[in-house]
């Protein structure tokens, strides 16, 4: 059975994200983590919903909103529960690129924004303004940035870039001079206020039907998914210093939010409505080192600004928490501990990003292929039903063919159930530019394709082993029509992963509701399921 589409519903918000990374756990031509798409406006209008007072996404049936860009599907709604102001609020529009820790910074930035009384256009003309949040990760990424920053000016004339690539304002500049301002990554304060100097804010003063003590967002504020799930940021930066990654300099070293901030937003958040919290970081496991571990109070009781005690805090909320980003520090295997007590979703993102010891030494990342086997194998014991995703660098400069086939070999025992991969591209600033041996483009893109057709078959063989069991599953659309509900497992992140297709939905069946279904077929990338109500 195929992947169905949705059609845009009222009003839309599209991004990108970014780069060239494809995944064995969903198919080549659909959307994964790193596939860019041509950006398109992020047009949202605030909607008063005075059933539900904040969603950061709604329901399929109300106040929905779906974007398509290229493959990428992103849903959006409002969370205000805004009054209607009798003069027109001027009306910004946004262009959001990049991966999930950028779209956080978007929604911040549009939450911002509407508590200042400024609306989300709908379209490049209808906007007084566009923010474009840009995305710098690599070559394409930059490329497919500058292309989207060009759009909004030739549609639009008036235009703001932050996010990524504002690292590089004269890059900026010298293509685009005629960009009202540039700002760096997650620098919310200076966006709002070239937005307020460009733009000033609406005067509200002479609106009668507008009070400030009612008209207010929620303060989980607006979210660019849907209703049922979020993204969770705990930390910004990340203090490695990997020879292929730009990162530290786009955004810097890391800065953890303390434990009572993250955990205020997560409450807020499953008060909402959300099941489902995806925790997002540059390096999710070094949560609070750079406090020291800083104790603070959080419902009257104390907690160390640490991953594990974050993680044990998360588990009392009593809905889905899914950890990605994690750097496999020894720590981890604490962590893992929780999930074989079912106090987490027992699934880990966690990029390993080659096998081979002297590529890792390369890419100055841990040099031990054999101890994260073990490792692997200590985490199945402690907790059997853990998926673990990661990442792969297919080419990096130095590759040598015993090196490649040392990456298919680690592959085969290690057995992971989602793997994504790209092929290395070189990144302006990246000290991997500078190494000898690089690897030509053909080698690379062959390379690429045996490690995506091996792990091709591991995902079947291990979808395979689902058939006849019963999973818990996540619905997040329904197509009425076909009878189906397109469902996610514990095993099944948004937007990268596969999906569980359910037959025979009932109208009772709603968007956002957890089912027990049993498992009838599957595929190398997705499960189809039957549920009897």
């Amino acid at each position: 059975m195929p992947k169905t589409s949705t059609e845009s519903v009222n009003t839309t918000i599209t991004t990108s994200q970014p780069a060239s990374m494809s995944t064995a756990s969903m198919p080549k031509d659909t959307a994964t983590i790193f596939n860019p798409a041509k950006p398109a406006m992020v047009q949202e209008q605030l909607k008063t919903d005075n059933v539900e007072p904040y969603h950061h996404k709604a329901n399929h049936n109300q106040n929905r909103s779906i974007a398509q860009s290229g493959d990428a599907t992103i849903h959006a709604t409002t969370s205000a529960t805004a009054s209607s102001p009798t003069t027109a609020a001027p009306k910004i529009g946004f262009v959001s690129l990049g991966c999930p820790k950028a779209l956080v910074d978007s929604e911040r930035i549009i939450t911002e924004l509407s508590r200042d009384g400024y609306q989300v256009a709908s379209d490049y003309e209808g906007a007084d303004l566009v923010v474009v949040n840009t995305c710098g990760f690599i070559e394409s990424a930059v490329q497919e940035s500058l292309d989207a920053i060009g759009e909004a000016i030739s549609k639009n004339g008036k235009v703001i870039v932050t996010g990524c690539l504002g690292k590089e304002a004269d890059k900026i500049r010298a293509m685009h001079p005629a960009v009202l301002a540039v700002t760096g990554a997650h620098a919310y304060d200076e966006v709002i206020r070239a937005v307020a100097l460009h733009v000033p804010k609406p005067d509200r003063s002479n609106d009668k039907d507008y009070n400030p003590k009612i008209d207010l967002i929620n303060e989980a504020g607006i979210k660019l998914t849907p209703s049922h799930y979020a993204y969770l940021k705990i930390s910004e930066g990340c203090n490695h210093r990997c020879t292929f990654c730009i990162i530290p300099s786009l955004r810097g070293d890391l800065v953890s939010r303390p434990i009572d901030s993250v955990m205020n937003e997560a409450m807020a958040l499953k008060n909402a409505g959300v099941k489902e919290l995806l925790i997002i970081s540059q390096d999710t496991s070094a949560y609070g080192l750079d406090l020291k571990y800083k104790t603070s109070f959080w419902n009257g009781m104390p907690l160390k600004s640490k991953f594990y005690d974050l993680c044990q805090a998360l588990n009392d909320l009593g809905i889905w928490v899914r950890l990605h980003y994690v750097y496999p520090y020894p720590h981890v295997d604490k962590v893992v501990q929780l999930m074989g007590e079912k106090k987490l979703l027992p699934y880990l993102d966690i990029p390993f990003q080659h096998a081979s010891h002297s590529i890792l030494k390369a890419m100055k990342r841990p040099a031990h292929s054999e101890n994260t086997l073990a490792r692997i194998k200590a985490w199945r014991e402690i907790c059997p039903d853990i998926v673990i995703r990661s990442t792969f660098v297919v080419g990096f400069p130095g590759e040598t063919e015993e090196d490649f086939q040392c990456l298919l070999d680690w592959l085969v025992e290690a057995r992971l159930d989602r793997v994504g991969a790209f092929t290395y591209s070189e990144v302006e600033g990246a000290v991997a530019n500078e190494l000898p041996n690089h690897v030509p483009e053909a080698i690379k893109q062959e390379r690429y394709e045996r490690l995506m057709t091996l792990q091709q078959d591991i995902s079947a063989q291990k979808l395979q082993e689902k058939i006849g069991k019963t999973l818990m599953v996540l619905v997040d659309e329904i197509d009425f029509d076909e009878g189906v509900a397109i469902c996610r497992s514990y095993a099944d992140a948004p937007e990268i992963d596969g999906h569980v297709y359910v037959d025979d939905i009932t109208a009772a069946v709603k968007v956002g509701q957890f089912l027990t279904v049993t498992i009838d077929d599957a595929s190398e990338y997705d499960l189809f399921a039957s549920y009897k109500g």
